[in-house]
């Protein structure tokens, strides 16, 4: 498995203005006086031992199109998170075994987990390849779920980053016109998105210059297509959309978060926004955290679970 390459974060960190300590070493994030611990850096979280999944299953014939299952050690059968990773929408930046720490957690609570990989948009995705890989991975666990003993009953799926845009497009794509290939023409039915950090807004984030993630890489995502590339301008469905942010996030600050919500509130849409802190973008796929134990608490709500 590949993880997040840090030259790559090195440079996008640098461009928000973030000191690196050395080449390997991400400086501490905004911490700031009075805090009663620093924020997280990225090797606070991945230098830990990584929990691995039980098992992995392709959706496609190229090397990143490929789905991690975690599955709980009782019988089940077992409520499901749909789960992807960010990393600027490049495989470069990250791939799906940064969320290994909260799948694991997950499962620890009963719950499986389908964890997506995907081909960035520097790796032949971008539009339409990466929502094609998004959407056929999804797709695949309608298939899997009798034989690995799951239960759609509710489906949640979550993303960081850049993630949850991709999440929040999961829930979205449901609702695409009938005879549009990135719908399918059986969608994996979302009922709830979760976007953790997300940067839903695709037109928006093609006007961030010095932004970690760039222009370059919203441009390919949204294909000059943002009806159906970007969640904010597509058709809405029936799911439920949650976001949550932590207050001292500078890759995608809370105001991200409330500028989606309020675009979706003239849409006619109560987008849930949680707010945590004090915490960084990292805090919000470490299984210590507070923000997610708050995911975490959310989660088990949506499934029904106590």
């Amino acid at each position: 498995m590949q993880t997040i390459k840090w030259g790559a974060i090195a440079l996008a960190l640098v461009l928000l203005g973030i000191r690196l300590a050395d080449g390997t070493s991400v400086a501490a994030m905004l911490t700031g006086a009075g805090e009663d611990k620093p924020i997280m850096q990225w090797p606070d979280l991945l230098d830990q031992p990584r929990p691995a999944a039980d098992r992995t299953l392709t959706y496609g014939a190229d090397p990143l199109q490929l789905v991690d299952v975690w599955l709980p050690k009782d019988k089940g059968p077992h409520p499901v998170v749909v789960m992807i990773h960010g990393g600027c929408w490049q495989t470069e930046i990250a791939t799906r075994d940064i969320m290994n720490y909260i799948a694991d957690d997950l499962r620890k609570e009963g719950i499986a987990v389908w964890n997506i990989e995907y081909r960035g948009v520097d790796r032949g995705g971008g539009y339409p390849g990466t929502y094609q890989d998004v959407g056929a991975a999804a797709d695949l666990l309608a298939g899997q779920a009798k034989a690995l003993n799951l239960d759609l009953t509710n489906t949640v799926a979550i993303g960081h980053s850049a993630g949850g845009h991709l999440a929040l497009w999961l829930a979205a794509r449901q609702a695409l016109p009938a005879n549009e290939p990135l719908r399918g023409s059986t969608p994996l039915r979302i009922d709830a998105a979760i976007s953790q950090a997300g940067i839903a807004d695709l037109r928006a984030a093609m006007k961030r210059e010095g932004h970690a993630c760039g222009t370059d890489a919203p441009t390919k995502m949204a294909g000059d297509a943002f009806a159906l590339t970007s969640p904010p301008e597509m058709p809405v469905s029936k799911a439920r959309q949650i976001q949550f942010h932590t207050d001292k996030d500078r890759i995608a600050p809370p105001e991200y978060a409330q500028s989606y919500a309020a675009d979706m509130a003239k849409r006619g849409v109560a987008v849930e926004t949680q707010i945590h802190g004090p915490e960084g973008h990292v805090e919000l796929i470490a299984p210590s955290s507070r923000s997610w134990a708050a995911q975490k608490a959310r989660i088990k709500q949506l499934l029904g679970q106590r």
